[in-house]
């Protein structure tokens, strides 16, 4: 595996990537971002080029500097050649497995080599499955007849309740201030690590939020460092007003004017809310959305 960082490469690689969603989501998102002023200071990694079978993105080692910190020291990974995986990932090169570390993708075949790995260098994995979340074809939404996004068709807006269209909810983007109330809530923080990754996701990326009548967030989702849409949260007395469907339509808006690819997952035992994402237009993925979690047992 090399780096590449040329940015004409970039170019050709990100293009090619776009033939493999949404199995390829992870690395695709990453690689927009690298392009793009690179604010978590990534590198891409490859095993051949240009005819490439497998593409690693992964934080620049002076950015892994903690080895408990996996929301720091996260790799994402598609692979073409799944049977190739296990020789690559052993490479200490390619990974650090003496430190904490987490995993991304959206092919379940990448566990395989995972979990044989970690096993042999006596390393604990945490492995979290959920469903994957994007637009039909991610950024290109249904145009009308002049070429401008229909989004109102796009999400069916007709059918929010006239009552909640009516509520005193105000839209805003989020920055780091709110940083400490969205890791309150998000499943995979309320630690001190998860607190300084949610700040540098709202100091470099999307954060949008709805306002409640008494002022304070009371809805919002952070986009990540792959251009994911994460940590999205609803006050439990706000639920069913719709704010999280304002959130999704404006930030859907938003995204598709600056050309970002964007898509999300949503736990599996979320049934109703798998529902109403198909009544929006968003489609499930049958790959799914997987994270392994890798801890040395030093450190557990």
């Amino acid at each position: 595996m090399f780096v590449i960082n040329e940015p004409q490469k970039l170019q050709i690689l990100f293009e090619s990537l776009e033939e493999s969603l949404p199995e390829s989501f992870k690395v695709y998102g990453a690689i927009f971002n690298i392009k793009n002023e690179n604010p978590f200071n990534l590198e891409v990694l490859v095993d051949t080029w240009p005819d490439y079978q497998i593409v690693i993105t992964r934080p620049k080692k002076e950015e892994m500097k903690d080895d408990r910190d996996h929301y720091t020291n996260t790799y994402h990974i598609f692979t073409k050649a799944p049977d190739k995986l296990e020789e690559v990932l052993a490479w200490p090169q390619v990974i650090n497995w003496e430190q904490a570390f987490q995993i991304q993708g959206c092919q379940e075949n990448l566990g395989d080599a995972i979990k044989k790995i970690s096993a042999s260098k006596s390393v604990l994995v945490e492995y979290t499955k959920t469903e994957l979340f994007s637009l039909e074809i991610p950024g290109k939404p249904k145009t009308s007849s002049d070429g401008k996004v229909d989004l109102i068709e796009l999400f069916k807006m007709s059918k929010m309740d006239e009552a909640t269209k009516k509520e005193d909810f105000l839209r805003i983007f989020l920055d780091a201030s709110h940083a400490t109330i969205v890791n309150e809530q998000w499943d995979f923080g309320k630690n001190e690590r998860s607190l300084k990754y949610v700040e540098r996701c709202l100091q470099n990326f999307p954060g949008f939020g709805v306002l409640g009548p008494e002022g304070h967030p009371i809805s919002w989702v952070v986009m990540e460092q792959s251009c994911e849409l994460r940590m999205a949260y609803t006050v439990p007395k706000y639920r069913r007003h719709g704010s999280m469907w304002q959130i999704y339509y404006h930030i859907t808006r938003y995204l598709i004017q600056k050309k970002t690819p964007f898509y999300f997952h949503v736990a599996g035992s979320k049934e109703k809310l798998i529902q109403l994402l198909g009544q929006f237009e968003f489609k499930p993925f049958p790959c799914g959305w997987h994270q392994w979690e890798c801890t040395p047992k030093k450190y557990c």
